[in-house]
């Protein structure tokens, strides 16, 4: 299997299982990837989604070269096309979403990161958009993430040096969250997802959008997202719930409704 699923009170597991291919993606590997993403959309039970790499190497480095070697130029663009369609899709996932770099985060590997909300690597993580010096550009979303993360000035440094870097680096650039030891990885994960599910599901999601949808226009109109955002909270149980909790001195049990 390409993939590996693992649910956990509520947090969804889901690792790139290549580990011989540094879990680089083919297009059999993105294509179940895309069907996971588009169901865990709508999977009510998934409040916190990690994505992470098999083995103890690398989370992804990037499209499988192997396979594109062989590839016409219409199936590379083929490729290319569904990579950025399903990283897509994970930067809209309605939860929020970890990336655990668990080692080498090379190209579409990178991307990936960058479609996730937080990103926790290992000290030994090596990571970067070496893109151009195949020949090509990021075309998964780096040359448009990226920036947005760090500015553009600092962004095209790193795209058009096609710079490899350290997982410190990438911290002090204020490109991972956190920077931990190999065996404090998947803990980290959990313990900012457990952290995150103490919280109402639909307020969750709600604020994910209201942060993601504001930062892609100007103030007035992301005010206006965020009032529309808070307005589907009102009617929630989950309010009403925190109220009651809050009222009666116990902690809010969440149901997502």
């Amino acid at each position: 299997m390409n993939l590996l699923i693992e649910r956990n009170n509520h947090i969804v597991t889901v690792t790139l299982n290549r580990e011989e291919a540094l879990n680089c993606f083919n297009y059999e590997t993105l294509q179940e990837l895309g069907n996971v993403v588009d169901s865990l959309a709508t999977e009510k039970e998934a409040r916190v989604i990690i994505f992470t790499g098999a083995g103890g190497k690398a989370f992804s480095a990037g499209a499988d070269l192997k396979e594109r070697k062989h590839l016409t130029e219409q199936e590379v663009k083929r490729n290319v096309k569904k990579i950025r369609e399903v990283f897509d899709a994970v930067a809209n996932l309605p939860q929020p979403t970890i990336a655990a770099v668990n080692g080498y985060a090379f190209g579409g590997g990178f991307e990936l990161m960058l479609a996730c909300d937080f990103r926790i690597a290992v000290e030994e993580a090596k990571m970067g958009l070496t893109e151009v010096s195949w020949g090509i550009i990021p075309g998964a979303g780096g040359t448009q993430r990226l920036p947005r993360l760090i500015g553009e000035t600092k962004a095209k440094e790193l795209i058009f040096t096609a710079r490899k870097f350290s997982a410190a680096q990438a911290l002090q650039d204020g490109i991972v969250n956190y920077v931990v030891s190999k065996d404090q990885l998947m803990v980290k994960c959990m313990e900012l997802a457990e952290e995150m599910l103490n919280n109402a599901p639909v307020a969750l999601q709600q604020a994910k959008y209201a942060i993601t949808m504001g930062m892609n226009t100007d103030l007035h109109s992301g005010l206006l997202i965020e009032g529309k955002a808070y307005e589907l909270t009102i009617p929630t149980k989950d309010r009403v719930e925190a109220l009651e909790a809050f009222s009666e001195k116990r902690k809010p049990v969440f149901k997502g409704e």
